[in-house]
């Protein structure tokens, strides 16, 4: 089902990508907020159409659409109030008269979609003879029918106008179905065949891009790119579509720049303004008006200082001398190397637990050997001595204390007597 849903809508040579609508609001917006759907067919047409049945429908579905006349097969692009955004880009009223949705398309719809699009490619071919023999100044870059194949769309281009009117009744009597002619231009033609873009990515008017906007030179100026044709064109020989895309981000990075005519004075001479990075912010000044000498680079930053002191009559010693601060490299610090991830084990708790069980048990067995032992008996030893010399320290006070109370013995045993005679 899924392969006949993509013949049928947008050819099974050159089907649109998954970029084409993006429902961001998806889960807020419904198909019920707004009774208007976008449909998609064969490549870069798509239309709006109303639902005045209230079908419950999501995008991905096949349609079937009122035609001009009888009906269209094609895929639901976006729903509910993202398709009243897209009719105000498109610079259509809410109040214009808008094509029905008829219903979700059935099997034999589709499978009358996919007959009439097997015939587009040798309907192509013919037409262009037939265009080569009537001498026409024109070229027939493609064919779509109709999803009930009653009509055919052939998309020309042309430099000039061309009276195709006899070309018209020929194919209508050629090929049995209602003939229209539509013209496009080169950037049109280049989204309906499809490609590789120099990016390596599908070409973006194939793939998502359905309104074309005029590219200028300008764009590639505010970039700052080469005004190169072989790099800045496409494959539709006209200026990069994605030109325009970075465009704003560099217009408004530049105003960060100083202006190209001011001059930057020093002591060494003059510098005069060459080629500037601009997301960088960094500007490449040169000795030299024309050519490239003594080039060097400083950030935007350095130059309004520089520019600054300069109406203010200073010359600063050179372009590149900045205060130590910026002078200093940032040390890179990496804070995973610092931190061990196994720091919380319990694995370390347990072996400072065992630390002193660990030392007993070393001293006993060094006690066992005979090479350690004295060593440590003498430590030992010493451990005593140096008990004894802080107890005879504190047995200092002791002593004079014992010494005053046998001094004061007598004293007390004479106050004895002498109560008991006065007894």
């Amino acid at each position: 089902m899924e392969t006949e849903n993509k013949k049928s809508c947008c050819g099974s040579r050159c089907p649109r990508g998954k970029l084409f609508a993006t429902n961001w609001l998806d889960g807020i917006s419904s198909g019920n907020d707004f009774d208007v759907v976008e449909v998609v067919f064969k490549n870069t047409r798509m239309g709006f159409y109303t639902n005045p049945n209230r079908l419950d429908l999501k995008i991905g579905d096949m349609v079937a659409v009122e035609g001009a006349p009888g009906h269209d097969v094609g895929r639901v692009s976006m729903i509910g109030r993202l398709v009243r955004l897209q009719m105000k880009k498109a610079n259509i009223n809410s109040e214009t008269e808008l094509k029905k949705v008829f219903r979700i398309a059935t099997q034999n719809d589709l499978e009358k979609a996919a007959e009439a699009a097997d015939r587009e490619e040798d309907t192509m071919i013919r037409s262009r003879k037939i265009a080569e023999e009537l001498g026409l100044n024109m070229k027939i870059g493609d064919v779509e029918y109709q999803g009930d194949g009653g009509k055919a769309i052939f998309y020309y281009i042309a430099d000039e106008r061309v009276d195709f009117r006899k070309l018209i009744r020929i194919l209508a009597d050629t090929f049995k179905v209602r003939i229209e002619m539509k013209q496009i231009g080169a950037r049109q033609e280049a989204g309906r065949i499809g490609g590789i873009g120099p990016c390596g990515r599908p070409l973006c008017c194939s793939s998502w891009m359905t309104h074309f906007v005029s590219v200028g030179t300008g764009a590639a100026r505010v970039q700052d790119l080469s005004m190169n044709p072989q790099k800045l064109a496409g494959q539709c020989a006209k200026l990069k579509c994605c030109l325009n895309f970075e465009i704003d981000s560099y217009s408004e990075a530049q105003k960060k720049l100083p202006p190209k005519d001011i001059t930057l004075e020093t002591k060494d001479g003059t510098y005069y303004y060459f080629k500037p990075d601009i997301l960088a912010r960094k500007i490449t000044y040169s000795t030299d008006k024309s050519i490239p000498a003594n080039l060097v680079t400083i950030d935007a930053s350095r130059a309004f200082e520089i520019i600054a002191l300069n109406r203010q009559g200073i010359k600063v010693d050179s372009l590149d001398e900045a205060d130590d601060k910026s002078k200093e490299k940032p040390v890179y610090v990496d804070l995973v190397e610092q931190e061990s991830l196994t720091r919380f084990d319990n694995s370390k708790r347990r072996k400072r637990r065992r630390a002193p069980q660990d030392a007993d048990r070393q001293q006993k067995g060094n006690a066992h050997k005979g090479g350690n032992a004295p060593k440590q008996a003498d430590k030992n030893d010493n451990r005593p001595k140096n008990a004894e010399k802080t107890g005879d320290r504190n047995r200092q006070p002791r002593n004079k204390g014992n010494r005053n109370n046998k001094k004061g013995r007598p004293d007390q045993a004479g106050a004895q007597t002498q109560a008991e005679n006065k007894g």
